[in-house]
């Protein structure tokens, strides 16, 4: 509380238009008005000047999952057979994903692939002083022995940046911890893009 109290006395904070700034009640306003964006700041600050290195932090019932624990659901969301993930159904929640799951089963660059729907693959990020959980779209083993993980998104919002933040380290901590092979992250920003980036995450 100290820290946002001395930041938000502090001139760091710039507002536009310059009417909202000169005034102080305007000014006290309008911050708090963005509070959360303030906390975000201060937080990720803090992170960053804190970090000394980046390890993997474990959950304490189920530290490592696989494909091969995975239980049955029901859905009534279309859904089709696979040939190359290890859960013989994948299910749609749009047109783009159905594409990218044909494009990841005939890829020559793939050897396996799953969704990330059911599969407790979460990674703790926080967003406006609010922890939450995000879940990447797509694991996928590449012939390289690589683990891509992969993210389609149209738009990226800035709640999106700071969970692709989140990803970039959690890969970093799972790469320095060295007992999972190498980890890398990408994002599909439109529907076809997928096959570049197999191809060239294949041949790094």
């Amino acid at each position: 509380m100290r820290l946002v109290e001395h930041y938000i006395r502090s001139d760091t904070i710039t507002i536009s238009p310059p009417l909202f700034y000169q005034d102080e009640l305007r000014r006290r306003l309008i911050i708090t008005l963005n509070m959360t964006r303030v906390l975000q700041h201060v937080w990720d600050a803090v992170r960053q000047e804190n970090t000394e290195r980046l390890i993997p932090v474990f959950d304490r019932d189920h530290p490592i999952r696989s494909t091969g624990g995975m239980r049955t659901w029901y859905t009534s969301k279309p859904c089709e057979r696979t040939r190359k993930s290890h859960i013989n159904f994948c299910v749609y929640d749009s047109a783009w994903e159905a594409s990218d799951a044909f494009t990841l089963d005939n890829s020559p660059h793939v050897a396996a692939w799953i969704k990330n729907d059911h599969l407790g693959f979460e990674i703790l990020y926080v967003y406006r002083g609010v922890v939450r959980k995000y879940r990447p779209d797509f694991l996928i083993k590449l012939n390289n022995n690589d683990t891509l993980v992969l993210e389609t998104k149209g738009q990226t919002t800035e709640q999106d940046q700071v969970k692709l933040r989140y990803l970039d380290e959690w890969t970093q901590a799972i790469n320095t911890h060295g007992g999972f092979g190498r980890w890398r992250w990408a994002v599909a920003q439109k529907p076809g893009e997928i096959q570049d980036i197999l191809a060239g995450y294949a041949g790094k």
